[in-house]
C-alpha cells in the first residue's frame, strides 16, 4: 500500500491513517514528525532544515523530498507507507512523483478525504492530541475511552487542546487549503490516481468507505 491521504483539516486522515496502520502494518509518513525528528538527529537535512525554520521561512521542497526519501529507506516502509501532509502544492507532487519513480515506489492511490465545511468547523473545535503518544481524539464524534484515555497505550497520557484549532485559525487554514492543495485533486484526478471518500458520519462506516475505495487500486 502506497497511498497519500488527501484532505482539509479536520477531514479525518490521521484517524483513518491509525486504522489502516494497525492493519496493513505501512507506517504514516507525516511531514510534521519527519521534520522534527530529523531536527532533533541532528542529520544534515535535520539541520538545514532547523536553519531555514530559525530564519522564519518555509523549509524548501527539495530539502523536504530528502527527508521523505530518508524516510522511505527504512526497513518498515518497504512494504508500502502513507503520505499525510504532502504533497500541498502541484510543485512538491511533481517532485514526490520524480522521487518515488526513482526508488521504484509509486503512488497506488491518492485518497481524497471529503467533509462539509460547516462540520469540519466541529471537528476541529472538538479536537483533543495525547502530548503522550500523538493519538488524536475528538470530544463530539471520537472521544477518547474512559478509563484510561488512549485505551491503556500510555502510562500518563495527557490530553490537550491545540492552539491552532481555535476558529479564526481554523478559518485561515482552510483558506490556505482551498488555495494551494485544492488544485491538487485535479492533478491526480488526470493522472488517475484519485479516489474520493465520504468521510462524513461514523468512523467504522469511514473505514469502510475508505477500504472499499482502496480495494481495487493496489498493486
Amino acid at each position: 500500500m502506497r497511498i497519500v491521504l488527501l484532505g482539509a483539516p479536520g477531514s479525518g486522515k490521521g484517524t483513518q491513517a491509525q486504522r489502516l496502520i494497525d492493519k496493513y502494518r505501512v507506517p504514516q509518513v507525516s511531514t510534521g514528525d519527519l521534520l522534527r525528528a530529523a531536527v532533533t538527529a541532528g542529520t544534515e537535512l535535520g539541520r538545514r532544515a532547523k536553519a531555514t525554520m530559525d530564519a522564519g521561512k518555509l523549509v524548501d521542497d527539495a530539502t523536504m523530498l530528502g527527508i521523505i526519501r530518508e524516510r522511505l529507506g527504512q526497513p518498515d516502509a518497504a512494504g508500502g507507507f502513507i503520505l499525510d501532509g504532502f504533497p500541498r502544492t502541484i510543485p512538491q507532487a511533481d517532485g514526490l512523483a520524480a522521487l518515488l519513480q526513482s526508488i521504484g515506489q509509486p503512488l497506488e492511490a491518492v485518497v481524497l478525504m471529503e467533509v462539509d465545511r460547516d462540520k469540519l468547523f466541529r471537528r476541529l473545535t472538538g479536537r483533543r492530541t495525547c502530548r503522550t503518544c500523538g493519538r488524536v481524539f475528538n470530544v463530539y464524534t471520537a472521544p477518547p475511552p474512559q478509563p484510561p484515555p488512549c485505551g491503556g497505550q500510555c502510562a500518563t497520557p495527557d490530553l490537550f487542546h491545540r492552539p491552532d484549532d481555535s476558529e479564526a485559525t481554523i478559518g485561515k487554514r482552510l483558506e490556505v487549503y482551498e488555495s494551494q492543495t485544492r488544485p491538487l485533486v485535479d492533478y491526480y484526478r488526470e493522472r488517475g490516481l484519485l479516489a474520493r471518500v465520504d468521510a462524513e458520519g461514523e468512523i467504522d462506516a469511514v473505514t469502510a468507505r475508505l477500504e472499499a475505495a482502496l480495494a481495487g487500486r493496489r498493486r
